[in-house]
C-alpha cells in the first residue's frame, strides 16, 4: 500500500447523524442491562429445539447476506420454545434476524476510531448462530433454518463418553460458514459453557475467545468427532498498522469488506451503530448491489417498507421516510401497508441537509423479492449512495487514525517540555 499523504484532507463532512446514535447506544447499554443470561439459555433451547421449518423459503442468494435489512428492537420478542417451534416464512426469518447482532454500514468515520475500535477482514460466507449443547452442534441461518448438524469438539458439542461438564450447558458462537474450506471462522462468543457474554464488551469478549476456543480442540482440522473445522479471525486494534494489516494482510478466506467494532460495545441483538462494515473494491468483490443477475444496476436500487398513510420507509428506530405514495397509485398497484416496495434512485438522487433526509427521487420498479423480510437500512442506502459518488476511502480512514496519532504525539510532546 502506498504511504499516506498527511497533507490530504482526513475530515470529511458528516452525511449522517452515525456518531451521535453511536453516543446514544453506549449510554443506553450502560442505562438499561438486561437479563442476558436468560435470554442465552432461551436462545440455546430454541435453536435446538426449533424443528427444521418445512415452509421456510429458501434464503435468498444476496451478496450483502451478511448484513441484515432489519433494524431490531433492542429487547427481542421472548416466544417460549413451543411458541417459536411454529415459526415460518417471515416470521422465522425476522426473529432469528434479531438473534444476531449486525453492523450499520460505515458512512462516518468514528471520533477516536484508533483508540476505541478494533478492526478485521470479514469472511465471505453464511452468517449464522453455532450452539453446542446436549451432545450435538447446529448452526442455524438467519432465516431459521438449519445449515448444519453435526458433532464438534465444542462444549457437549458431541456425544462422547469423555465429555467433560454439566451435560446441560451450552455454547454459542457467531460465526461465518465459508464454504471454500468448510470452516466456521468465528467472529463473536455470545455464551460459553452456560455463562452469558452479552452483557461484556467487545474487548473481553475477543479475549476469552482467543483463550477458550483453541483449548477444546475445535481448531483442529475435523475428524470422526468434530465434522467441521472452526478459526478464529486475526483481530487488529485499529491503528495505522492494525487497519493496513486488515485491510492488505493475507487470510486463508476470501475477504468481504472489515469489520471495526467498538471496544466498549455488548452484543446486541439487531443493528447497532457500534459495529460497522466498510468495504472497497479491493477487500471485496461485491462492493454495490448487484441484480438478480449479478450484475450492477445503472441506477442504485432501494427497498422500503410501505407503512400507514403510504409512507415509504426504512427499517431502522425510528425509520426514516423516503418519500410517499398516493391511495389511487397504491390501489392501482396492489400495495398495501406491509409491503416491501423496490425503487430506484433517479437523476434528482438524495438530498440532505444537516445529515438527514431532506428528499429522494424514487422511480418504482415493483414489489420486492418475497424472500425479503424487511427493508433496507438508511446507512446501507446511504453507503452505496456514496460509493457512486463520494466514497469513503481507504486513505480517509488512514488519515483519521494517522491524525488521532499525531495529535496525541503533540500532546506527549507538550508534557515533555513542559
Amino acid at each position: 500500500m502506498a504511504p499516506h499523504d498527511l497533507r490530504r484532507p482526513f475530515k470529511r463532512p458528516l452525511i449522517s447523524d452515525q456518531e451521535k446514535r453511536r453516543q446514544q447506544s453506549l449510554l443506553r447499554q450502560a442505562q438499561n442491562r438486561r437479563d442476558a443470561q436468560n435470554h442465552a439459555r432461551f436462545l440455546a433451547s430454541t435453536a435446538l429445539s426449533l424443528e427444521q421449518p418445512h415452509e421456510l423459503e429458501p434464503e435468498p442468494e444476496l451478496h450483502d447476506e451478511l448484513i441484515p435489512d432489519s433494524e431490531a428492537p433492542e429487547s427481542p420478542k421472548e416466544l417460549d420454545v413451543v411458541e417459536a417451534s411454529k415459526l415460518k416464512g417471515a416470521e422465522a426469518r425476522k426473529w432469528f434476524a434479531k438473534q444476531l447482532m449486525h453492523p450499520e454500514w460505515m458512512i462516518d468515520i468514528p471520533e477516536n476510531l484508533s483508540q476505541d475500535w478494533f478492526v478485521f477482514a470479514r469472511p465471505s460466507g453464511k452468517r449464522c448462530f453455532v450452539v453446542s449443547c446436549n451432545g450435538t452442534t447446529i448452526s442455524r441461518l438467519r432465516n431459521g433454518s438449519i445449515l448444519h448438524r453435526f458433532p464438534s469438539e465444542l462444549p457437549n458439542g458431541a456425544r462422547r463418553k469423555d465429555s467433560s461438564g454439566p451435560a446441560q450447558s451450552y455454547s454459542i458462537l457467531d460465526c461465518i460458514f465459508h464454504e471454500v474450506d468448510q470452516t466456521y471462522y468465528v467472529i463473536d462468543m455470545v455464551c460459553w459453557r452456560g455463562y452469558s457474554l452479552y452483557d461484556c464488551a467487545a474487548e473481553f469478549r475477543f479475549f476469552w475467545l482467543n483463550s477458550k476456543l483453541a483449548e477444546t480442540g475445535a481448531c483442529e482440522p475435523p475428524s470422526h468427532y468434530h465434522k467441521y473445522r472452526f478459526s478464529l479471525v486475526p483481530v487488529y486494534c485499529c491503528d495505522q498498522s492494525g487497519l493496513c494489516a486488515a485491510y492488505t494482510g493475507s487470510v486463508p478466506y476470501v475477504k468481504d469488506g472489515l469489520l471495526f467494532y467498538n471496544k466498549h460495545a455488548h452484543y446486541q441483538t439487531g443493528i447497532t451503530p457500534l459495529a460497522l462494515v466498510w468495504k472497497d473494491e479491493n477487500c471485496s468483490q461485491y462492493v454495490m448491489d448487484t441484480d438478480s443477475k449479478g450484475q450492477v444496476p445503472n441506477q442504485q436500487q432501494v427497498v422500503l417498507e410501505l407503512q400507514e398513510g403510504g409512507k415509504l420507509c426504512t427499517s431502522d428506530d425510528p425509520p426514516v421516510v423516503f418519500g410517499c405514495l398516493d391511495g389511487g397509485f397504491m390501489h392501482e398497484s396492489e400495495l398495501h401497508s406491509g409491503c416491501l416496495v423496490r425503487f430506484a434512485i433517479g437523476e434528482g438522487g438524495l438530498v440532505l441537509v444537516d445529515g438527514k433526509l431532506e428528499k429522494a427521487d424514487l422511480n418504482y420498479l415493483g414489489k420486492a423479492n418475497r424472500a425479503r423480510a424487511s427493508a433496507d437500512s438508511f446507512s446501507k442506502v446511504m453507503f452505496q449512495y456514496s460509493v457512486r459518488h463520494s466514497p469513503l476511502r481507504i486513505d480517509d480512514l488512514l488519515g483519521s487514525v494517522n491524525s488521532a496519532a499525531d495529535e496525541s504525539n503533540k500532546v506527549c510532546d507538550i508534557e515533555m517540555d513542559g
